[in-house]
């Protein structure tokens, strides 16, 4: 399968079976704008949970917070995005498409389109594109006082932990080396959104900021505990370790903030493409923000008094490039009784439905009467269980595997107990085999417990 065409069945797969959507799609919708449907809410709440847990609640030495997504112009102006925060754009004068010009690949592409229309591109000289959302607040009568109004949709989520670290350090009394951990929307008015949800306009981020003493030796043991940690938080998305790489970013090539750099990449139909981002940001932000608001982020040493800005070193990815990977590397095709089929492989814990339960036929009461009973009792325990009893039994498990149920449980005459010995036992069906076993009830839900934890 070529990557052109994976990334056309996946974009499909993600409409058809309510994943994701076009944003606002019955006015035309917004370039780089998605909506999530049902199935991919789930999925990306999933994603989100993982990371939670992994990162935040399951450590000692990690806070949670969520922060407000509206800031005051100032706070950009502190951590160099106003001046630093952008990309070089130019403009195509035969179409008047705006491109990023430190892309060549689009640059390129672009051309050949014109080369096929036997027309000629040409550029205009390229010119810095601040990627800041801008708004205002509150009403002014004037429209001198605009300006003094203007605030900004975050462009990401950590500034709104930096400028809150004092109020942790007040409040939590916390001893180094201490995260904080969040999740929340940003927002960069990327001049060329595209690759589905892999550039957005509108996104999510997922980032610990962990706060170390400003030593090297600790610097460097720290960036390469975290650097780790996330590469192998990343696989246990169910990601296959051959498709993902740690790369260094080149001097030239990091943010303005950043001591050292490196990115965890996926093998996308796009390329080696960034999916996280581990940064040792030093001081910077704590910095700034003090010289910037004349309040003090310095940290006390309890035990000796010292004062010190500690160190930053940052975890951060995307959800919506976690979304896609996932589903990009969990798409399957095979043949399955003569019949080929599309499967996600999703891994069980981050599936959208944990499992699904369904009669044999929907037309006997007694069969949809404890099939309807099985759902209750399971949906109890494991909440994403599905209910399925559209079309006959064959399309109902097609269904499920194209959305990566990982399990289908079926109800028929034996459960009834047609056959003694298997009554009270269930049809188990796994997705990526199309395997069956017969268990008891209580067996079926250990069997899906087990999948999940």
């Amino acid at each position: 399968m070529t990557d052109s065409l994976l990334m056309e069945k996946i974009v499909s797969l993600a409409k058809r079976r309510g994943f994701i959507f076009p944003g606002s799609e019955i006015y035309g919708g917004l370039a780089g704008i998605y909506d999530y449907g049902p199935l991919g809410v789930e999925l990306r709440h999933n994603i989100k949970q993982h990371f939670w847990n992994r990162f935040i609640a399951e450590r000692d030495d990690v806070y949670g917070m969520s922060a407000a997504i509206l800031m005051p112009a100032r706070v950009w102006e502190a951590s160099g995005h106003t001046e630093s925060f952008a990309d070089p754009l130019v403009e195509c004068r035969v179409c008047h498409g705006r491109f990023r010009a430190d892309q060549p690949t689009d640059i390129s592409a672009h051309e050949e389109w014109h080369k096929h229309k036997k027309e000629k591109a040409e550029w205009t000289q390229p010119t810095i594109f601040n990627l800041l959302v801008q708004t205002q607040l509150g009403a002014k009568e004037k429209l001198e006082n605009i300006q003094q109004s203007a605030v900004y949709l975050r462009g990401e989520i950590t500034q709104g932990v930096q400028v809150n670290f004092k109020n942790i350090l007040d409040s939590m009394h916390p001893k180094l080396p201490f995260g904080i951990g969040q999740i929340g929307k940003a927002f960069r008015n990327e001049i060329a959104p595209r690759d589905f949800l892999f550039r957005q306009r509108e996104f999510e981020q997922m980032e610990l900021q962990y706060y170390i003493r400003p030593d090297e030796a600790e610097g460097k043991k720290q960036f390469e505990y975290w650097k780790q940690f996330a590469f192998d938080w990343y696989q246990s998305l169910g990601i296959q370790k051959d498709h993902l790489r740690l790369r260094q970013h080149a001097e030239d090539e990091r943010a303005h903030y950043a001591k050292d750099a490196w990115d965890i990449e996926y093998n996308s139909p796009m390329g080696w493409k960034e999916a996280w981002g581990i940064h040792h940001r030093g001081d910077w932000d704590l910095r700034r923000h003090q010289e910037y608001s004349g309040v003090s982020m310095e940290y006390t040493d309890s035990d000796t008094g010292g004062k010190m800005l500690p160190w930053d070193i940052e975890c951060s990815g995307g959800v919506d490039r976690a979304v896609l990977f996932t589903l990009l590397d969990a798409y399957r095709e095979d043949e399955l009784n003569k019949e080929v089929r599309s499967y996600l492989a999703l891994a069980p814990k981050i599936a959208s439905v944990k499992a699904m339960v369904s009669p044999l036929l929907k037309n006997k009461p007694k069969l949809v009467e404890k099939a309807h009973e099985v759902h209750a009792a399971l949906k109890k325990v494991h909440s994403a269980i599905a209910w399925d009893d559209n079309g006959n039994i064959g399309k109902r498990y097609r269904r499920q595997d194209e959305i990566g149920t990982p399990f289908c449980i079926t109800i028929d005459f034996d459960t009834l107990g047609e056959t003694s010995e298997l009554k009270d036992t269930v049809t188990l069906r796994h997705r990526d085999t199309g395997e069956q076993e017969r268990l008891t009830i209580p067996e079926a839900a250990e069997r899906i417990r087990l999948a999940i934890q």
